[in-house]
């Protein structure tokens, strides 16, 4: 862990806040959080640091969406995605942090694409195919990303869109996926050495910003256009990505 001046400080603390935003309001968040984390740590630490900020911002979610999560969904993503945190596993074995910051910018600017794409064709009845195959990618893309670097949040939203959830049950089902998967990742992580003493002390000193993030989302999901919000989001994302590429 680098040694923290103000303003590393400040950005961590945003992305805490973020991140508890990302569970219970916007998902579109997480995108963001992902470049900002990497450009104020060192890429691989940033990784598992960001991994216990979900963490523990998963609880606050699966305790608001206890319920109406559809587990048919869950249990049929769930095996490619573990074959996907295998790859990305191995992946991140070999990969360094000079390496990595790229992988991770060309990541995120991926689903942002993703998203955007998906978002332009959400009005189409026949959008996205919904076949065997389509799960087992999205499942395995899912794994990938989510191991290498927390972004597998689009790859996810296309999906449960395809699936035609109502608004409730999507949620629910999108939150009760990463909790799971989160989980699966912490034994990769920490035999890398992604996560540690160290990260574990940085994500609980976290904690208060993202339970008042969790708890801000709920409210501004009530107040604001989602929307625009996802668009100022997006482009927030595609700055800080680009950051990284050079």
């Amino acid at each position: 862990m680098i040694e923290f001046g103000s303003f590393e400080w400040a950005v961590v603390a945003i992305c805490a806040l973020l991140v508890g935003i990302n569970k219970t309001a916007v998902p579109g968040l997480g995108t963001l959080v992902v470049p900002l984390m990497a450009i104020v740590l060192p890429a691989r630490s940033s990784v598992g640091v960001l991994l216990g900020m979900l963490i523990l911002a998963d609880i606050f979610a699966v305790v608001y969406y206890r319920r109406h999560a559809n587990w048919s969904y869950v249990l049929r993503l769930m095996p490619l995605t573990l074959a996907g945190i295998v790859a990305g596993y191995f992946c991140l074995k070999v990969i360094s942090n000079a390496r990595l910051k790229p992988v991770i910018a060309v990541i995120v600017l991926a689903m942002l694409a993703i998203n955007y794409w998906q978002n332009r064709n959400s009005n189409e009845e026949s959008a996205v195919p919904t076949q065997w195959w389509f799960a087992a990618a999205m499942g395995f893309g899912a794994g990938v990303t989510t191991m290498m670097a927390n972004a597998a949040g689009p790859i996810i939203v296309i999906y449960l869109l395809a699936m035609r959830l109502p608004k409730t049950e999507f949620v629910a089902t999108s939150v009760w996926f990463f909790f799971i998967v989160n989980w699966l990742k912490v034994p990769f992580n920490a035999n890398l050495g992604l996560m540690n003493a160290e990260s574990v002390k940085l994500n609980l000193m976290m904690l208060p910003f993202i339970a008042a993030g969790a708890a801000a989302g709920i409210l501004i999901l009530k107040h604001i256009s989602q929307k625009m919000f996802a668009v100022i989001v997006q482009l927030l994302a595609a700055a800080a990505a680009v950051r990284l590429l050079f």
